[in-house]
């Protein structure tokens, strides 16, 4: 049986709400699934060694600690602990550069770009040869995704550009896109008028702009936008995902995928 365990510090709203949707979904599935709550002030050498327990439990296949911790906790250092073999979130420097390498090499994919591919795959759009530009250049999006795409494998083999905050006329660069991906982080970022015709576009952007009073509950709620101007650009692109509900269900769909991954490759039948 596929075993995930999610670890949380403190009571951040958002990680709270994705860790529920990642608990929630592992429990529809029918994993042995753990949630493990830390309080904010724990050490940084209490959690290496909670870390260090699941690395050794043979029931839990995959290991993922939510981010971000609190600032006395240094990221690197903890992400760097987890077993490469049950790094289910593909974030161990071990598991970065097999995916640079490519091929077999690449045990988990990080799992909002593997998403992403996955996305665009499967609505048939097609990639090899295409023109991939990439907005943004961080390391849970912009260059995994940019490494994924570029490798010359089914549902890769494309020529990407990635561009960031100091690329030079950044219109001109989004216009020629086939296939769009924005992950920048600027509510709005992306003009209509900046997206060719019939293209591919990936919106990765969650903003928060303001709240509302939920129909439903009452209480209020967070109004979330993305980084393309989603009701503009709709009109003019070929594909398009929305914020909320696009890529946010592939990420946690596809750390499900990294973790049977794992539970196969501890039982030897990968």
């Amino acid at each position: 049986m596929p075993g995930l365990v999610t670890i949380l510090v403190g009571n951040n709203p958002a990680s709270v709400s994705y860790v529920t949707g990642k608990q929630n979904t592992a429990h529809e599935l029918n994993f042995y699934s753990l949630q493990d709550n830390q309080p904010e002030d724990i050490t940084e050498q209490k959690l290496l060694e909670i870390i260090n327990t699941y690395n050794k439990d043979p029931k839990i296949h995959g290991i993922l600690v939510q981010l971000p911790l609190p600032r006395h906790i240094d990221e690197k250092k903890i992400l760097n602990a987890i077993d490469p073999d049950k790094d289910v979130d593909g974030f161990h420097p071990i598991n970065v550069g097999r995916l640079m390498i490519g091929g077999k090499e690449a045990k988990y994919l990080p799992c909002t770009p593997a998403g992403i591919q996955q996305l665009i795959v499967r609505s048939g759009v097609p990639v090899e040869g295409a023109e991939v530009v990439v907005v943004g250049r961080s390391n849970i999006v912009g260059k995994p995704i940019a490494n994924i795409l570029l490798q010359k494998a089914p549902g890769a083999n494309a020529t990407v550009t990635i561009a960031h905050t100091a690329t030079k006329d950044l219109a001109g660069h989004c216009r020629r896109a086939d296939i769009l991906i924005v992950a920048a982080g600027v509510p709005g970022l992306v003009k209509p008028e900046w997206i060719k015709p019939g293209a591919c576009v990936i919106d990765v952007g969650v903003n928060r702009v303001g709240e509302k009073i939920s129909e439903k509950t009452g209480k209020k709620i967070a109004i979330l936008r993305g980084d393309v101007d989603f009701d503009a650009a709709k009109e003019i692109a070929g594909f398009i995902t929305p914020v909320p509900g696009g890529v946010g269900p592939m990420t946690i769909t596809m750390l499900m995928a990294n973790t049977v991954k794992a539970a196969k490759s501890a039982a030897g039948i990968e």
